[in-house]
């Protein structure tokens, strides 16, 4: 067992059930670590052959042994920000990760190839920011939250642009709000604010308690830098302006970051994903979409698909582009979810369903 102090360690975030978990992690007695001290610190940034690792005072890079390396590789992990990890230093002040504890909370996303790959690891909020401008989108909403619902992490809306939304309508702010509440439910928090402004951190004052772990989330240029700032009360995120015509920011953030807050918790702000596929099964999305799970017991038909079927509840209900997004995350999990012999399968279904539409079209042209 090696000994920490939990009260070091917890301006970085350490719970008391995290504590137990790095009370139960054995040093692994391999060559060259044997009989140097091992101290636990956390992970505030990954790069490509080194990792920021902070121990409640300093910050310091380091590098992974080949062995935890190997070890993560083949439980197809790898080190993520908001990591707990145990540190030495060898006889040439080189500082190495020899272990890993196994996180509480993982968020997790699906690459283009349908690869996992873990965004952050033990946070207790995530907020999800959306500008109230062109960035508004419900549907990509949903999406993050189907991306945070498998994790046990605390999802929070943070709607900002508060005061653009303003100078365009005097209620444009409360209908946003009650739009997002419409759709997402009365189980999730929403917020409205203006990333820039000191009144931000005193919204979001209830998530932001000793020893709590926040991450941003949200597409380029919804305001998570400057939302980061804000909680910092210090322009240390870079940030950068967005396009006029979409509201599309530049990528000013290009590597997730561990940042110690004033009030005592940590925040974590992250860059914006371009492929947003979220890490769930077909029982999770039910229960991320339970009015469609519900009204799904209504239905004429036990086997409802809710695409055309005669006295379907859910569509009656639902909103048709909240159907039409549970019916493409449902796709997409169904995919994720294919042996590689179901993949061929399916493959082969599509080539040959285009082949024939091919034809078909080649002869209407001939007019056959």
């Amino acid at each position: 067992m090696i000994d920490f102090s939990f009260e070091t360690l917890r301006r970085l975030g350490l719970t008391p059930a995290m504590a137990q978990t790095l009370a139960t992690v054995e040093v692994a007695t391999t060559t060259p670590t044997d009989g140097i001290s091992h101290h636990w610190m956390r992970a505030t940034a990954v790069h490509r052959e080194t990792v920021d690792v902070h121990d409640g005072t300093d910050q310091n890079g380091a590098r992974c042994t080949t062995r935890l390396t190997r070890a993560l590789a083949d439980q197809g992990s790898a080190l993520a920000v908001g990591d707990w990890v145990l540190c030495c230093v060898d006889e040439h002040q080189q500082r190495w990760v020899t272990e890993r504890a196994p996180p509480l909370s993982q968020i997790v996303r699906r690459d283009a190839d349908g690869s996992r790959h873990t965004i952050v690891s033990n946070v207790d909020t995530a907020l999800l920011v959306m500008g109230l401008d062109l960035d508004f989108n419900l549907q990509r909403l949903e999406r993050y939250l189907a991306l945070v619902g498998s994790s046990g992490v605390l999802p929070v809306v943070v709607l900002t642009k508060a005061d653009v939304a303003q100078h365009t309508a005097p209620n444009a702010v409360e209908q946003r709000l009650q739009q997002v509440r419409a759709r997402v439910g009365q189980h999730v928090d929403v917020v409205a604010v203006d990333a820039r402004s000191d009144a931000a951190a005193q919204a979001l004052r209830p998530y932001l308690g000793m020893g709590q772990t926040l991450v941003l989330l949200g597409s380029s240029g919804a305001g998570k830098s400057t939302l980061t700032n804000s909680l910092l009360g210090s322009s240390t995120q870079d940030t950068g302006s967005v396009r006029e015509h979409d509201s599309r920011g530049k990528h000013t953030t290009t590597a997730r970051s561990l940042h110690l807050l004033p009030q005592g918790a940590c925040v974590i702000d992250t860059p914006g994903v371009r492929t947003l596929r979220p890490d769930v099964d077909a029982h999770t999305l039910g229960q991320l979409f339970e009015d469609i799970s519900s009204l799904a017991n209504q239905c004429r038909f036990r086997n409802c698909s809710h695409q055309d079927e005669p006295g379907c509840a859910v569509r009656e209900n639902v909103d048709p582009l909240r159907l039409k997004n549970y019916h493409k995350l449902l796709r997409e999990t169904r995919r994720d979810s294919m042996g590689a012999l179901e993949r061929q399968s399916q493959l082969a279904q599509w080539k040959s369903r285009t082949k024939a539409g091919r034809q078909r079209l080649e002869m209407k042209r001939e007019g056959r």
